[in-house]
């Protein structure tokens, strides 16, 4: 099976208990609809390492989803700040807020379900950091001169890294910076202004050799995201 349709049935997977069906419907519709770049780069990096350790295909495709599932609802809540759904002019059409409302909490179970299913990974706390990097960001964005770019497009830099830990530590490793640094970097390249490139074009077969390669380079991590702000 192809890793952007088994990471997306695994994200779908996720979200089919979630009720009223109107919200469901809002989920699955995002889901079909958006670029699976950040999973398929999980199950990538969780086979970059020549370890010789069998990766469970099921339990590492839920994890990817994971990882799917903080990023939509993350660049959703982006996309509702930054464009406020509730301005209207007809006062009398309460469509457009039912919509935006049920787009708000559609990020909410989104982040919410990701977290779920990365609670007991060695990338839990990573993702914590992610989504309070985002805060950090979004805040710091509404203050004068920032580079409302750079800010914005850390969201995706983040997640990719994200990805990365959550593949390479379901294959028992631990992610050098210099990848996490390559990827953060190829996560800007690939952000077409907050809609990634699909996965079969980010992640090429140059990308996917440069990932393997860096991955067998060890040492400890030092960048804009901590492995875990609750370790000690």
């Amino acid at each position: 099976m192809d890793d952007a349709v088994r990471v997306r049935d695994a994200a779908h997977e996720a979200v089919d208990d979630i009720e009223p069906d109107r919200l469901r419907e809002v989920l699955f519709d995002r889901l079909s609809s958006a670029p699976m770049t950040p999973a398929v780069l999980a199950l990538v990096s969780a086979r970059a390492p020549e370890t010789g350790v069998e990766t469970d295909t099921d339990g590492l495709a839920e994890r990817a989803a994971g990882v799917q599932l903080i990023y939509e609802g993350l660049r959703l809540t982006r996309s509702l700040a930054h464009n406020e759904p509730w301005t209207r002019t007809d006062e009398s059409d309460l469509s457009g807020d039912i919509d935006a409302d049920l787009d708000v909490l559609a990020a909410d179970v989104l982040v919410s379900r990701g977290f779920y299913l990365l609670a007991r990974t060695d990338a839990a706390g990573r993702a914590v950091d992610v989504v309070r990097a985002f805060g950090r960001d979004q805040t710091l964005r509404q203050g004068e001169g920032a580079d409302v770019d750079v800010l914005d497009r850390n969201l995706e830099a983040d997640v990719f890294a994200l990805a990365v830990v959550t593949g390479l530590t379901a294959a028992g490793e631990t992610p050098p910076p210099a990848l996490l640094d390559y990827v953060s970097e190829l996560a800007r390249e690939c952000d077409l202004g907050g809609e990634l490139q699909p996965a079969d074009v980010a992640l090429s077969e140059s990308a996917i050799e440069r990932i393997a390669s860096l991955s067998a380079v060890g040492g400890g991590s030092d960048d804009r995201v901590p492995s875990s702000a609750t370790d000690s």
